[in-house]
């Protein structure tokens, strides 16, 4: 894309200019520094506010670009093994919900060949771009010839962008919050299967906006109904009146990709 012609200078002109500058004891000095190439200053305290909404910026210039408007989230485990992999799962339990990794990876690719037919445009999927799950996704998405969205986030361990998220469309977070917000903000259904807090965090996180009408009612689907019945007794939260009967319509739970895809395909929101 062309860039229309200016008055003054760009940031990258004049970063240039500046580098070009000889180094005197003013022009060594922090405070010489222009503020948008100043380290230091971006990663201060005062300039959080600041990181948030690049945050929030950079993602969306980039999929308004790429002409994305809705997007299809997967939820779910990063230690959720690929079924070749289980007899190196550390407990059992996650042996056998390796099988939903191959659920993940058929349903993105059963999606995103219906995306295509949109240009890639409508109902792309994405993932948090790490293991399990989240690389099932996006390596279903490949399979069926199509791009994902990958939302990483800076951590101390095992979370780093997998083999199969679209490049250009990989993007890394210093914010969990901001990264929720890219999750759901073009959502037009959400996934969730097996995992552990951070699953169970983007689960509820997008069931209590529902709840209080702050995002629009979307097809919330749980894969593997015995998984979150044996860690969540939704029944008593409505017995005890915490959440009202109506808001376990809320969601589904649905065992298979055909399942999922039948479910997205006759859903009148």
């Amino acid at each position: 894309m062309a860039r229309k012609q200016k008055s003054f200078p760009d940031a990258e002109t004049d970063l240039k200019s500046a580098s070009g500058v000889p180094e005197t004891a003013q022009t060594k000095a922090p405070a010489y520094r222009l503020a948008f190439a100043d380290d230091d200053f971006l990663c201060s305290d005062e300039l959080r506010s600041v990181r948030i909404q690049l945050e929030m910026m950079k993602p969306e210039l980039v999929l308004a670009e790429r002409g994305i408007e809705s997007t299809v989230v997967m939820f779910g485990g990063a230690r959720i093994p690929a079924p070749k992999d289980k007899a190196k799962a550390r407990t059992e339990t996650l042996a056998n919900l390796s099988k939903y990794y191959d659920e993940a990876r058929e349903f993105a690719r059963l999606v995103t060949e219906k995306s295509m037919k949109s240009y890639g445009q409508q109902d792309v999927i994405v993932t948090g771009g790490g293991p399990g799950v989240m690389e099932a996704g996006n390596r279903g998405a490949m399979d069926a010839g199509g791009s994902s969205i990958a939302l990483n986030i800076v951590l101390p361990f095992e979370q780093a962008p997998n083999e199969y998220c679209t490049p250009e469309l990989c993007f890394n977070f210093h914010y969990f919050a901001t990264r929720k917000i890219h999750f759901l903000m073009r959502a037009k259904a959400v996934t969730a299967f097996p995992g552990g807090f951070g699953t169970l965090d983007e689960l509820f996180e997008t069931l209590t906006l529902i709840q209080t009408q702050r995002m629009n009612r979307v097809p919330i689907l749980l894969f593997g109904e015995e998984f979150w019945r044996s860690i969540i007794n939704w029944e008593v939260l409505a017995d005890a009146g915490t959440i009202s009967a109506d808001d376990l319509d809320l969601f589904q739970f649905v065992e298979t990709a055909q399942q999922a895809v039948d479910i997205l395909d006759n859903w009148e929101s």
